[in-house]
Formats: structure tokens, sequence, C-alpha cells
């Protein structure tokens, strides 16, 4: 297929994901305090959050072996959508908080169901326009979603204070998404053919790079801070007035859009090293916000989200150009799972070292990323030396 072709499956696709991040972000905005109003205790909004990630990032592994083993990506994709996005407008209907907490679990494992089979066919559209491009222009949309969905439910808020209602309003944006994903169906059947002209290079030392890569990003994930424990921060100091955190959040949201193009763009050009500048910005975002005020605190949100956007449109990138297209889903699968894994015990690590010493918070941060360094400059060398494009 033409390029022209690809960037319109590549935006279709970009378009989902912006109006199911409106549904579910604007959703998890609400989902604590939905909960605790229907007679939920705090212990088990603690649980239900916990288990929903787990089984959001855990099951990404058997989905992702599972679409390659039937080969069913499109299915996988659809079905995971419709679990992710009908179950957030159903908690209007929700009477107790057993069944609100069910309708959440299930919109986290339908996102783990559809992730791996969503990306494996993005990245058959990497090789006409360069794979860092087409991660890095679909997070940049995402990320679009995740933030006009928030303020949404805010405006909703703002005129009529009802939980029930503004769950209910979020069926708009999740029956849209739901409409273009099957124009996307129809229109490419077959994702796989944009790859089909070119050669699928492989070669014996993949496995290496692969596990060297995901060494590497085991420990960025592990030294990334959760939004929440940064929130907590700022309102336990009282270094930013609660009503301004949302800000704060929102100025990462932006910059990980914007910068998520950028390397994407970056990623095509110059290969795993990407992901080195990448780390060395967000390496910094720790001791900004946690040791600086509340102008530093700024910076350093701006520095979380270039992190944050380096690594979600550049670390499913590499999976296009390491793994063969027969096994992406099941890397894809492994990827997801490894870095959720590590960044949940790093965030509850961090969370730990909190009450105990905040300056030893910064230091584990900064010491994981630092650590990623070196092995992500293995890794490109490895991938210049072996790929015969030397490009990754």
């Amino acid at each position: 297929m033409q390029t022209k072709g690809t960037l319109k499956f590549v935006v279709l696709i970009g378009v989902v994901s912006l109006f199911g991040d409106m549904t579910y972000e604007a959703a998890r905005s609400l989902n604590g305090p939905y909960l605790a109003h229907l007679g939920a205790s705090a212990v088990a909004v603690g649980i239900i959050a916990g288990l929903g990630e787990f089984i959001g990032y855990g099951l990404r592994l058997i989905s992702g072996y599972i679409s390659d083993r039937t080969g069913k990506y499109w299915f996988i994709t659809i079905l995971g959508y419709t679990l992710n996005l009908l179950a957030v407008p159903l908690l209007a209907l929700a009477g107790h908080w057993m069944i609100a907490a069910m309708l959440m679990v299930t919109e986290r494992l339908g996102k783990a169901i559809r992730t791996p089979a969503r990306d494996v066919m993005l990245s058959h559209a990497g090789k006409a326009m360069g794979s860092g491009w087409v991660f890095g222009l679909h997070e940049a949309m995402d990320q679009i979603g995740a933030v006009t969905g928030p303020l949404i439910i805010a405006a909703v808020f703002y005129f009529k204070e009802e939980y029930r209602f503004g769950y209910a309003i979020l069926l708009i944006p999740a029956m849209l998404a739901l409409t273009f994903l099957l124009i996307a169906r129809v229109q490419y059947p077959q994702p796989r053919a944009l790859e089909a002209a070119f050669p699928d290079f492989q070669t014996g030392h993949m496995r290496r790079i692969f596990w060297l890569y995901m060494a590497a990003v085991a420990l960025i994930g592990a030294g990334f801070a959760d939004f929440p424990l940064v929130a907590f921060h700022f309102k336990k100091t009282a270094l930013v007035s609660e009503s301004l955190i949302p800000l704060y959040y929102a100025v990462a949201m932006a910059t990980d859009a914007l910068a998520a193009l950028v390397f994407g763009r970056l990623f095509d050009r110059m290969g795993i090293f990407t992901l080195v500048i990448g780390a060395c910005f967000s390496l910094l975002f720790a001791p900004l916000v946690f040791l600086g005020g509340w102008k530093a605190a700024i910076l350093g949100m701006a520095f979380w989200g270039v992190g944050m956007g380096a690594q979600e449109s550049v670390m499913r990138a590499a999976m296009a150009e390491l793994v063969p297209m027969d096994r992406r889903g099941s890397a894809y699968g492994i990827f997801n799972m490894g870095y959720g894994l590590f960044w949940f015990l790093g965030s509850a690590l961090m969370g730990i070292l909190y009450d105990l010493s905040i300056g030893a918070l910064v230091a584990f941060s900064v010491t994981m990323q630092l650590l990623s360094i070196p092995i992500l400059l293995r890794a490109a060398f490895y991938t210049r030396l072996y790929l015969p494009s030397g490009k990754l």
C-alpha cells in the first residue's frame, strides 16, 4: 500500500485511541470518589485500583500470545475495546460499590486484551512511515484524549454535580471510538499487508538485543514515579494548592504529546539511542518535583512528560524493529507486563521511601534511570552492528 494509505490507517487508530482515552481517563478521574460515594472503604478502593492495574498489565502477556497463535488481531482488538469502553458508561447503572468495582476491573481487562493486538497492527505501518513516527503520532493523539476527557468531566460537574450523569455522558466518546474502530476494520482488513513489501530482517543476535532492551526498560519503569505520588507530595507539603494540581498534570500530558512526536521522529533517525536522551530528561524530574519549589515542580512535571512521551513512542517502536511479524503480539505482551510490573514495584518502593526519606526516594529514582543508560547504549551498539540496515 502507499504511504498515504498507511498514514490514514495510523490516523484512524489514533482517533480510536483519542476517543477511547477520553472515555476511560475521564472515568478514572471519578472512580475513587464514586466508590466512596457508593460506600466502599479506603482499603477496598486501594485493592480495586491495584487489582485493575495488575490485570491491565499482567494479562497482556496472555493476550499477546493468543493474538500470535490465532492471528485474529482485529477480533481481539475489537473485543478488548468493547469491554474497555462500554464498561465505563455502565457505571452509571451501578447501585452498589461491588458492581462498580467489577465494571472498573472489566475496563482494565478490556485494555489488557486489546493493547498487544492493536500495537502489532500499528507496527505493520512502521516500515513505510517509520516505526517511531507511527507510535509517536499515535501517542500524541492518545494524550489529546487523555487530557480532554477529565476536562469534560470537570465541566460536567461544574454545571451538574452528579456521578451517574458524568459516567452516562461518556457513552458518546465510547461509541465514537468503536465506530472509528469498525471503519478501520472495514477499510484495512489485513494490516499485515502494509508491511508485506518489506523484508523482515532477523538475525540470531535479536534475542540478546531484545532482553538487553527489556532490562533497560524495566529499570526506567522502576525509577519512574506514578503521578498519584507526586500529587500526594504536592498536597501534603502544600507546595501546590489542591485546585492547581490538575494543571500540573495537564502540563505533563501536553509535554508528553509533543515529546512523543519529537522522539518518534528522532527514533527513525537515531534508533534506541533516542531513549538515552529521553532518560537524561526524565531522571531530572524527581529532584525538581520532590526537592524544589513550585517553579521547579512545573519544570519537573515537564521533564516527567518528556520521559513519558519518549517511553510510550520509542519503547513500542523498538519492538516493531526487533521482533518478527508473527511474534510481535507475544513480544508486546512481555514488554507491557515487564514494564508494568517494574513500574508497580518501583512506585510501591518509592511510596515507602517517601515516608522514610524524600532524599532516598529521589536517589532511587535517579539511580534506576541512570543504570538504564549503559544498557541502552550497549543495545544500540548491537543493533547497529547486527541489523542489516544499521538503523535501530
